[in-house]
């Protein structure tokens, strides 16, 4: 698997910015019941338990910080996007929300016990410098922990959206190009990042999820509306081909319906490290 870097980190991280200010709600009201999945599994992993000190980097609507607040943590989310973190915030106001860069983190060194990040990590522009980042400020002992998305073949819907587009449309969209997005589903890729990063003992693991839509259209809704790189490359489809690749991915989509809702699996990979 490719380790390539983005060709232009900085217009990549430009592009990623300005699409997360813009989908905040549409996210949370398409992803939540999907990415919540993870949460539990994550937590777990880094060892997160009453009165420990976690950072969530990427947060988003801020999922994972609440749910460690919950267990007793002294939680704080940050994220890029300002809007993020204001939907964070009313969400849950239990927890502290921050906005700032994951690749150059607003803390002290060794100020956690646990970083963590939720599919953050295939969002980034440069996701060495955040793994970097998260050893800096965790404290020795401490523990880091993200999930990504598994391969397109166990995680459905990306193959569906972009086995349509690859038949009906273009793939080469004039796009920001960031590091390739399935390049973490490869758990000796993982191994080798953090263990690059300062890490020891990785660990990986497969999180199984069933994303449950309400419609065959739901799908493309979903992935047009409410993120940032794959809503980019179907909105950058040429006008003649957007009624194939819609037609294309409801035909797909209906081969998971089970008794009037669509069950897609959308597998995640987990992969967790300790710091010496």
């Amino acid at each position: 698997m490719t380790t390539s870097k983005s060709a232009d980190p900085g217009a990549f991280r430009a592009f990623e910015h300005a699409g997360w200010l813009q989908v905040a709600e549409q996210y949370n009201n398409f992803f939540a019941s999907l990415t919540g999945q993870t949460i539990g599994p994550l937590l777990d992993a880094a060892g997160v338990t009453n009165g420990a000190r976690l950072l969530d980097v990427a947060t988003g609507p801020g999922y994972v910080a609440a749910a460690a607040a919950q267990r007793g943590a002294s939680a704080v989310g940050l994220d890029f996007s300002a809007a993020m973190v204001a939907l964070a915030r009313r969400q849950y106001p239990e927890a502290e929300f921050r906005e700032g860069d994951a690749e150059q983190l607003p803390f002290p060194d060794g100020s956690f016990d646990a970083v963590v990040t939720n599919f953050g990590l295939l969002h980034l522009a440069t996701p060495e410098k955040a793994l970097m980042e998260a050893h800096r400020v965790l404290r020795p002992g401490g523990r880091i922990g993200f999930t990504v998305w598994a391969r397109p073949d166990e995680a459905i819907g990306f193959q569906i959206i972009l086995q349509a587009i690859e038949q009906h449309g273009a793939t080469n969209a004039p796009l920001p190009e960031g590091p390739p997005f399935f390049r973490f589903s490869d758990p000796a890729e993982c191994h080798r990042v953090l263990q690059e990063a300062g890490f020891v003992a990785p660990t990986t693991a497969q999180v199984p999820q069933v994303w449950r839509l309400a419609s065959p259209d739901a799908l493309l809704d979903a992935m047009q509306e409410g993120t940032v790189r794959t809503g980019g490359l179907l909105l950058a489809q040429p006008r003649e081909a957007q009624n194939a690749i819609q037609a294309a991915i409801r035909d797909a989509v209906k081969v998971y319906e089970k008794a009037g809702s669509i069950e897609l699996p959308m597998a995640a990979v987990l992969a967790t490290a300790r710091k010496p």
